[in-house]
């Protein structure tokens, strides 16, 4: 089975509040949130597909980023390899391009959203991050 790779942003706003997004009823793992990214394709690095998928998405241009973590997860029907950044910096106002519901979250309140399995350990690592 092929792995899909995933570039993933966990984009940070001035007052440190995260931008989630829910998935499309009829996407894999619909109506769950989830932090804005998308496939890397064959031909770019991750820095340029998450740059890519966040314009596409939201309409935003990232600044600064750090990685946070890597996540090999295996859903059964599909394995995919989430690269998660944190977007500290980004100019444009975000804006859910893409029809999709979109929410700004402060990071004590991540546990209130339904996420998929894969996007758990990004929880995690979020609320070590920005404790509050």
């Amino acid at each position: 089975m092929a792995v899909v790779h995933v570039a993933v942003g966990v984009i940070l706003d001035t007052e440190r509040n995260i931008l989630i997004t829910r998935r499309a009823p009829d996407a894999h793992q619909g109506d769950l949130w989830e932090f804005p990214g998308g496939k890397v394709e064959a031909d770019e690095s991750l820095s340029q597909a998450l740059a890519r998928e966040l314009r596409e998405e939201l309409g935003i241009a990232i600044g600064r980023t750090t990685e946070l973590l890597q996540i090999r997860h295996d859903y059964g029907d599909k394995t995919v390899l989430l690269d998660v950044h944190v977007v500290w910096e980004f100019s444009g106002a975000a804006q859910p391009l893409e029809g999709q519901p979109m929410a700004w979250v402060a990071a004590c309140e991540l546990g209130d959203y339904a996420f998929p399995a894969a996007n758990e350990p990004i929880v995690k690592a979020i609320t070590r991050l920005l404790p509050t």
